[in-house]
């Protein structure tokens, strides 16, 4: 069977309306998105954005069976201390596509009196969510006649929560997928209307798999078997800090995992000219599993080889190290950083 083209939120719309004869009044739909906690919400932001123009596209068809009614996002935020409030880039490009502004609606939490009014007069038949990141309470839910759903980036019901795409990078899974599921009250546990598998690499990070997931589907709705729900809960900064008593594999999951927020990182040790060792807190930016190394050190010191750091690890495993960021620098090679040691000796911390 030939794949639709259209992507999935589009897709599951016009099969439910397609019926509608020409001349029928188009059905309205709203879009929700935009995550609520920065910094990790930014590339987010973006890929909701992408969503926004897909139904706004899709919706200007002289045969589109709906349009784009209303569109809710985070209310606009301050950056910088004393610069004037932004809007999310949701908002930001539905202005730009000419969206009227009354229409953008930006409450603080989606239980908000005000904002269910003025939801109920736009009259949806159908919301859609994508990474909107503010819990939608029961009343929300009752409005539109089809239901909320939602486009989540993981194979429902695996990695329920806040981070499915970074959780599966961290368990180094060789496989997830996005799912189109209804939203109900309890966490991600909505029937799935669609989903897709995905192979997973060794190498792809948090970002670029978040990207590719949002734009892929295929429609096949079933309920979700609740007795196989893994969770995805919120990450912490605690959890971005490596230490080498792990194995290689388990720490490049991590670096893939934080390649967005909060940035994975380390304590190593630069031993001075006095012998004594200088700790550096660094960032750690890509890094590969090291199929071999015949470098001999003592167990803590961190070798050098081809283009990369060689981190000594548990199990007789070797993190490549091949980029990373000093405190308040660019991010530099591994080879670059090496050069600027002057031969001086690299230790991991204990």
């Amino acid at each position: 069977m030939p794949r639709c083209s259209q992507p999935l939120p589009c897709r599951f719309f016009c099969c439910a309306a397609t019926s509608a004869a020409a001349g029928t009044k188009k059905k309205n739909v709203v879009f929700l998105g935009s995550p609520q906690v920065p910094p990790s919400a930014s590339s987010q932001n973006k890929l909701s954005a992408s969503v926004l123009e897909t139904l706004l596209s899709a919706s200007s068809s002289t045969d589109s069976a709906f349009q784009v009614a209303a569109v809710v996002t985070r209310p606009p935020a301050t950056k910088n201390r004393g610069r004037k409030p932004m809007p999310s880039a949701v908002a930001q490009f539905a202005l730009d596509r000419g969206f009227p502004g009354d229409l953008i609606f930006t409450p603080e939490r989606a239980g908000e009196e005000s904002f269910l009014s003025d939801l109920k007069e736009v009259r949806p038949e159908l919301c859609i969510t994508a990474a909107y990141g503010n819990v939608l309470p029961q009343r929300f839910l009752d409005i539109p006649p089809c239901g909320t759903v939602n486009i989540y980036p993981s194979l429902l019901p695996l990695y329920r929560g806040a981070a499915p795409v970074q959780r599966a990078l961290l368990d180094g899974v060789a496989e997830t997928g996005v799912s189109l599921a209804y939203t109900v009250r309890a966490l991600d546990a909505g029937p799935v209307i669609a989903s897709e598998k995905f192979p997973v690499d060794d190498c792809i990070k948090a970002l670029d798999l978040l990207d590719i997931l949002f734009n892929i589907a295929k429609q096949k709705a079933k309920p979700q078997d609740d007795s196989k729900a893994t969770l995805a809960p919120k990450m912490n900064l605690d959890e971005s800090w490596l230490t080498f008593d792990e194995e290689a594999k388990v720490l490049h999951n991590k670096v893939r995992a934080f390649a967005g927020w909060p940035r994975t990182r380390a304590k190593l040790q630069l031993m001075n000219q006095n012998g004594e060792p200088d700790v550096l807190d660094i960032k750690v930016i890509s890094t590969k599993v090291s199929t071999s190394c015949n470098k001999i050190g003592d167990e803590n010191q961190i070798l050098f080889s081809g283009n990369s750091l060689l981190v000594p690890c548990s199990g007789s495993t070797w993190l490549e190290v091949m980029e990373l960021q000093l405190p308040g620098k660019k991010v530099t090679t591994a080879r670059n950083f090496w050069n600027g040691l002057r031969g001086q000796k690299l230790l991991k911390s204990t």
